[in-house]
């Protein structure tokens, strides 16, 4: 018997890069909006810039949320750039920003219900970890 998934999930996301560009690094952790967590995905990018991959980060968690079939989604990044971005308060201003811009508001637009929400890194922590995980075996 497959477990049934809440319709509502919680998406905490973090990309980097050592150097910017250099060697970067994505994680992203789907949970409950009581705190257990559904999943967790990380990536090695290559080299990027720090912003590119925060972006493909929240594209990671989008996809996975769909894919688990979430209805509504609160995503929470220690980007307030892209966060900015995606919720109009912001330009997207760098050629290699928009299209990243463009499939992440494309991809939520699949949602019912998103919200883009800005965090402090300490509340990051394991995504960040993820990151740096993906970034350790890439290099």
């Amino acid at each position: 018997m497959s477990k049934i998934l809440p319709e509502q999930l919680i998406s905490f996301t973090d990309g980097g890069a050592r150097g910017n560009p250099g060697p970067a690094g994505i994680g992203a952790v789907l949970t409950t909006l009581d705190g257990q967590t559904v999943g967790e995905w990380s990536e090695f990018l290559g080299s990027t810039t720090n912003n590119q991959a925060e972006y493909r980060a929240l594209l990671l968690a989008l996809k996975q949320a769909q894919a688990l079939g979430v209805k509504e989604l609160e995503c929470r990044l220690d980007s307030e750039l892209v966060v900015k971005q995606l919720r109009g308060e912001y330009k997207v201003k760098h050629p290699e920003l928009k299209p990243l811009y463009e499939m992440a508001t494309t991809l939520a637009k699949g949602f019912a219900k998103i919200v883009f929400k800005h965090i402090p890194r300490a509340l990051n922590k394991r995504a960040d970890e993820l990151a740096n995980e993906a970034m350790d075996r890439g290099q």
